[in-house]
């Protein structure tokens, strides 16, 4: 073997090794020091529950951010997340997710997900995103799971979930969850475009004023766009920790319903469609991700 042969085996190495132990998004000390920065506002809020939300606009990037107390315990949502096909009962809850199967079942595995809008479009019409999956930390005082998908839709690209945890107590966590994507000019262009037609009344959760007759601004645009999405992925962790209290055959349509209860309390920037119409979706869709191998 040459030793050119040889220096492209290393760095070939070198990166799978990169890939499998990716620096951790923060750790459990950082962590705890935001939830203190937080915590008054955690306690008091107009959200009705214990979270927090950010949001921004770069030239290139948009990213979304809740932080929020759940009212898990820690040993949960490390048990409950850490593994691929735990996030696809997660991804397929918001109403835009039409398909999400783990095509590997261990720790570095991938997501095949597709994304839509329409009630009755076929899942073959969605547009097609491959997240890689990493368990990146599952310890006892530390948790971090990260999707990646270096392409997506329209022109997007270098999307990334992430969630990050530590224990309050015995009975509660922290959780930080972070949505960002990258943008170009065609993802610009098809985001003004949605703005202007269908989402032009749409708003997110960061107050940026009063109306004239005294109540909340909402923030619109992007940064409007990527809260309500944000918000959607929290919720539906919420919702999936929540049913693992159940009866294994009743953990779909449990979180099912609570998913769209939690969005109906946000009618404003979350409500899309009516429960009968969504919940029949959902089971639909949940059906066949179990049972159709879509790559």
């Amino acid at each position: 073997m040459t030793p050119t042969i040889q220096a492209m085996l290393r760095a070939a190495a070198a990166c799978l090794v990169g890939l499998a132990t990716l620096p951790a998004f923060a750790d459990a000390a950082g962590l705890r020091a935001k939830y203190e920065s937080l915590r008054s506002e955690l306690a008091s809020n107009p959200y009705q529950r214990a979270i927090h939300i950010d949001s921004a606009e770069g030239e290139r990037q948009l990213r979304g951010d809740v932080y929020a107390v759940l009212e898990h315990p820690h040993a949960r949502v490390v048990q409950g997340m850490r593994e691929a096909a735990q996030w696809c009962d997660i991804m397929i809850l918001p109403f835009n997710t039409k398909y999400c199967r783990a095509v590997d079942g261990d720790e570095a595995g991938r997501l095949a997900v597709r994304i839509g809008r329409k009630y009755d479009q076929p899942v073959e019409n969605a547009y097609r995103l491959d997240f890689e999956y990493r368990n990146v930390a599952a310890g006892s005082d530390y948790f971090e799971s990260r999707l990646m998908a270096r392409e997506g839709p329209l022109g997007t690209r270098d999307y990334r979930i992430t969630v990050a945890a530590i224990p309050l107590d015995a009975h509660r966590s922290f959780m930080h969850l972070s949505y960002s994507y990258g943008v170009g000019t065609a993802g610009r262009f098809a985001m003004q475009a949605y703005l202007a037609t269908s989402g032009s009344d749409k708003v997110g959760f960061t107050v940026v004023g009063k109306e004239d007759g005294g109540q909340p601004k909402f923030i619109g645009g992007v940064r409007g766009a990527i809260e309500r999405n944000v918000m959607r992925y929290y919720l539906a962790i919420d919702a999936y920790l929540d049913s693992l209290d159940s009866a294994k055959h009743l953990q779909v349509d449990r979180r099912i319903q609570q998913w769209f209860n939690a969005t109906e309390k946000y009618p404003r920037q979350l409500h899309e469609m009516d429960r009968t119409t969504y919940v029949t979706m959902k089971r639909r869709e949940y059906e066949r991700q179990q049972s159709v191998a879509i790559q």
